[in-house]
């Protein structure tokens, strides 16, 4: 018989473990001889009865043992399965908690943002000066641009003018060239007829050495 028979066996005929069956097959046994035996003394008999006595004792014992450990383990499940649902409430309890502060995380995120925002336009809006001195300072800006007009204008009227005396400037220097021109004209003119009338005076003159060659 190999070792897993006789473990299997054993698992068999002791239950659990605890010898349980052995203790009732040998109460059993010890009944049924102390009932069948008749030449035993009295002294005998009351030793077996003892005997089997002693053996019903320890199976009550271990009936008994057996039931409180049978409670045990149900008050022990019966535990588990209280911590188990402690557990799963505690579970869903973290869930809802988790949510509420993702929720709470995603309202501050946005209040930082909108403060950040509010620093940011709180601190441009005190580096611009006030709407009086704003309008003062427009005011002043109007009244320089319509001096700045006046004055373009002025100068745009001087520039004009000086520009229609340039032009009479050009035009009396093109009449008075003209004029020069004139005048050179007559100058060379009448240079060229005294030069006509003095070559024509020469040229009538006869000296008289030429005669007398001519007469020759």
């Amino acid at each position: 018989m190999g070792d897993e028979d006789v473990i299997r066996r054993r698992l068999l005929i002791d239950g659990d473990g605890t010898g349980d069956d052995r203790r009732l097959n040998v109460l059993l046994k010890s009944f049924i001889k102390w009932c069948n035996s008749t030449n035993e003394t009295p002294y005998e008999s009351q030793l077996a009865l003892d005997r089997m006595q002693a053996h019903l004792g320890q199976c009550e014992f271990a009936v008994h043992k057996s039931r409180l450990s049978a409670l045990m383990s149900a008050a022990e499940q019966q535990n588990y399965e209280n911590l188990s649902r402690q557990i799963e409430e505690g579970i869903e309890s973290a869930k809802k908690d988790i949510e509420t502060t993702k929720l709470e995380f995603q309202q501050a995120k946005t209040v930082r943002k909108n403060r950040i925002e509010y620093d940011v336009l709180a601190k441009v809006i005190s580096e611009q000066p006030d709407r009086k001195e704003t309008d003062e300072k427009l005011s002043q800006l109007r009244k320089e641009l319509s001096s700045l007009e006046d004055t373009l204008e002025q100068l745009e009227r001087k520039l004009d003018m000086r520009r229609k005396q340039f032009h009479v400037l050009v035009a009396s220097i093109h009449q008075l060239q003209s004029i020069l021109d004139d005048t050179e004209s007559e100058e060379i003119m009448e240079l060229s007829l005294d030069a006509f009338e003095e070559d024509d005076i020469t040229n009538s003159t006869i000296k008289p050495t030429e005669i007398e060659a001519m007469a020759e």
